[in-house]
C-alpha cells in the first residue's frame, strides 16, 4: 500500500524523492529477463545478475511502479552487439507514461549499474509517447519548465556502465528530465550526432569521472537549454570533433526552449584529439539561433520564442585542459 500510495504521489506530479528500493526481482522474473526474446522486458524489480548472465532483448521501465527497480549486470552485457537501435526503441528506455492530458506516471530512484550496454540509452518524460504535440503545447504556458521536470524521470543513477553506441545517441536525457547522475562509465561506440545528449528544461544532472570516446558525428555533449549541470572530471576522446558545447536550440520541432544553458559546471576535464585549427573544447553560446526552424517558435512572450539566442550565463568553466 505504502508504495502504491507512492506512485500515486509521483502520478500527480509532486516531488516525493527516496522511494524504498523495488522488490528485488523473482527467479522467474529474472529467467524472462534474459530470455532469448526481441520483445521488451518491462523491469519494475531490482535485477541482479550472476556473472556470465546477459540480456538481450530491450528492457522498458516505465511509470510510477517502475520506480526503485535496477538492473545491476554484474559486468554482462544488455542488448545485441551491432545491432542497430532507434529513438523509440533504445536498448534500456527508462520513460514516463502518459495518463491523461496534463499528467504524466514517471519513474524515479533507478538505477543501472556495472553493465555493456549494446546501443542506446534513453531517459525520457514528457513527449515519451513519441508525440511532441505535449511538449509543444506546455512549451506555450509560463510555467512549462516546471511543468516539464514534474513530468519526467528523476533520480537515475548510471554507475560502472559502459555505452557502446551503434549509431544513435547512446545516452540522451530528455526534456526536464531531473538528477541523472553518471558516474565512473565510458561512452564509446559511434552515433550520428553526439555522445550525451541534456534536453531542454532538464536539470541537475552530473556527469563525473566518465570517459568519452564515442566517435560522433557533433560535439561530445550538447547542453541544449539544460541547467545546474556538474560535468567534472571526466576524459574525452574527441577525435578532431568539439567536446561540451552550451546553446538552445530555438524552434525546434515548434517547442519553445525556456530555459537557458546557465548555471553549470564544467571543471578539471582533459579533452585529447580536438582539432588543430579550431579547437572547441567548451563553447557557451554555440548557436545563437543560427538555424533555420528558429521562427517555428514565434509569437510567445517568454523563452526562444521572444530570444533566439542561448541566453548562456553564470556558468563556471574552468582548469579544463587540452593536450
Amino acid at each position: 500500500m505504502a508504495m502504491l500510495l507512492a506512485g500515486m504521489i509521483l502520478a500527480g506530479g509532486l516531488q516525493t524523492w527516496s522511494l524504498p528500493a523495488a522488490r528485488p526481482c523473482s527467479a522467474s522474473e529474472l529467467g524472462e529477463l534474459t530470455a532469448e526474446t526481441r520483445a521488451p522486458y518491462r523491469l519494475t524489480c531490482r535485477a541482479v545478475l550472476t556473472p556470465g548472465q546477459t540480456v538481450v532483448r530491450p528492457v522498458l521501465i516505465e511509470g510510477a511502479e517502475a520506480s526503485g527497480a535496477g538492473l545491476d549486470c554484474a559486468g554482462g552485457a544488455v542488448g545485441r552487439p551491432g545491432a542497430a537501435v532507434t529513438t523509440r526503441s533504445p536498448t534500456i528506455a527508462v520513460w514516463s507514461r502518459r495518463l491523461a492530458a496534463d499528467r504524466w506516471s514517471r519513474p524515479t530512484d533507478v538505477r543501472l549499474s556495472r553493465c555493456l550496454i549494446h546501443g542506446s540509452v534513453r531517459i525520457w518524460g514528457m513527449g515519451a509517447d513519441g508525440s511532441y504535440d505535449d511538449l509543444r503545447a506546455s512549451s506555450r504556458t509560463a510555467e512549462h519548465t516546471t511543468a516539464a521536470q514534474a513530468a519526467a524521470p528523476s533520480h537515475i543513477i548510471l554507475e560502472q556502465v559502459t555505452v557502446r553506441g551503434t549509431g544513435s545517441i547512446p545516452l540522451y536525457v530528455g526534456p526536464g528530465v531531473t538528477r541523472v547522475s553518471l558516474t565512473r562509465s565510458t561512452l564509446e561506440g559511434r552515433s550520428v550526432a553526439t555522445a550525451l545528449y541534456l534536453d531542454a528544461e532538464s536539470a541537475d544532472n552530473r556527469i563525473e569521472d566518465n570517459l568519452f570516446r564515442t566517435r560522433t558525428g557533433r560535439e561530445m555533449i550538447a547542453v541544449d537549454g539544460s541547467a545546474r549541470n556538474r560535468i567534472t572530471g571526466n576524459r574525452f576522446e574527441l577525435g578532431g570533433r568539439p567536446g561540451v558545447l552550451l546553446y538552445r536550440n530555438c524552434g525546434e520541432r515548434g517547442v519553445i526552449r525556456h530555459q537557458t544553458p546557465s548555471h553549470n559546471v564544467i571543471t578539471d576535464n582533459v579533452f585529447t584529439g580536438a582539432a588543430r585549427l579550431r579547437p572547441r573544447l567548451v563553447v557557451e553560446n554555440a548557436r545563437q539561433g543560427r538555424r533555420p526552424y528558429c521562427s517555428a517558435d514565434r509569437g510567445y512572450p517568454w523563452g526562444s520564442s521572444a530570444d533566439d539566442r542561448d541566453g548562456a550565463s553564470e556558468n563556471v568553466v574552468s582548469l579544463n585542459f587540452g593536450k
